[in-house]
């Protein structure tokens, strides 16, 4: 080969070798979730988050890979974990709860960081605004206000004697933040259903079944278990203690129904997590977090559980079956 000709070669291969090497670094995305790695229901987000990015054209293992983190519920481990991840500084991180989202945002601001499955992460202090997340956090809340009057609505068409709602929630920091916010919104939604809101405060695990036992001795009683972290972890013994004491029980997410539960009416958590690949995508891209707002959900999935239905005699509205996406029987 001529000099000139390899001075010519290498002159025009200086101007992609980087940006070939730029699309060949595989990006390296952080996740935390409030759970363990044996959670199926988290598993199954996950596995619509990552066919969510395989539409947007990311290849797990060839352009991108995921930096898992399970802490669990419990708070030192988030922190160590949170520390963790920002040692690895990924190119942006995802989770899936508030405190996750608060000790991330205590820890880091220049990390983007997306979430899922927050409540209200305005009151929350996650963000100062839906429409202005500003700094380096963004994400899709999993909840809207007049859910509540919907959960409360779905009580009293399934069980129409209803006149008491007993309100499961964590009070204490074991539980997470919403419990009380839940609480809110559900007082200013009773009075156009017609039903008293009691609030059932847990302050511990194993106050859940004598709790809602001495509620079930009300008449006319139903429950509601918003969705906040501590009655949703432990929402088996809340399922189980609701069939004890035959007390019509309504929740926010599909699984609850699945493990039992009488019906569900809420976000449809799989689609918010296909929706997170979209701005995780964006950021990759090279999108400023800030300038993305924060999304609320456009999809709700109505489940109904026939089989819990009838060991309470009740008999569902054909409407409402209509209604449904999902019967269980």
């Amino acid at each position: 080969m001529k000099r000139r000709e390899f001075i010519t070669l290498l002159g025009g291969a200086a101007g992609w070798p980087l940006a070939a090497r730029a699309q060949q670094v595989a990006k390296r995305i952080g996740v935390l979730m409030p759970t363990v790695e044996s959670d199926a229901e988290v598993q199954q987000r996950l596995a619509a988050l990552r066919k969510g990015l395989q539409d947007l054209g990311w290849t797990e293992g060839r352009n991108y890979h995921f930096e898992y983190r399970w802490p669990g519920s419990d708070t030192g481990r988030l922190n160590e974990h949170v520390a963790d991840l920002i040692g690895l500084t990924p190119d942006v991180i995802i989770i899936g709860s508030t405190p996750a989202a608060l000790a991330l945002k205590a820890a880091t601001r220049t990390i983007p960081i997306v979430f899922g499955n927050i409540a209200d992460p305005v009151a929350n202090g996650v963000v100062p605004s839906l429409a202005r997340p500003g700094g380096n956090i963004t994400g899709f809340a999993a909840f809207e206000e007049t859910t509540a009057g919907k959960w409360l609505e779905l009580l009293k068409e399934i069980a129409p004697r209803t006149t008491r709602v007993g309100h499961v929630f964590g009070s204490t920091a074991e539980f997470g933040p919403n419990g009380e916010l839940f609480h809110q919104v559900l007082e200013a939604a009773a009075p156009a259903s017609s039903m008293e809101l009691i609030a059932l405060r847990l302050r511990s695990v194993s106050e859940i079944k004598p709790l809602i036992g001495r509620f079930a001795a009300m008449p006319n009683g139903g429950l509601v278990a918003a969705a906040e972290a501590g009655a949703m972890r432990n929402r088996a013994l809340v399922i189980a203690a609701a069939a004890d004491h035959r007390l019509p029980a309504v929740y926010p997410f599909r699984f609850c129904a699945v493990d039992g539960g009488l019906a569900s009416y809420g976000a449809d958590l799989n689609d918010q997590y296909r929706r997170i690949a979209s701005y995780v995508d964006r950021i990759l891209k090279g999108e400023n977090p800030a300038n993305l707002p924060v999304q609320v959900p456009t999809k709700y999935e109505l489940v109904i559980n026939l089989k819990t239905a009838k060991a309470l005699g009740l008999e569902i509205p054909p409407s409402l079956l209509a209604r449904a996406d999902e019967v269980i029987e």
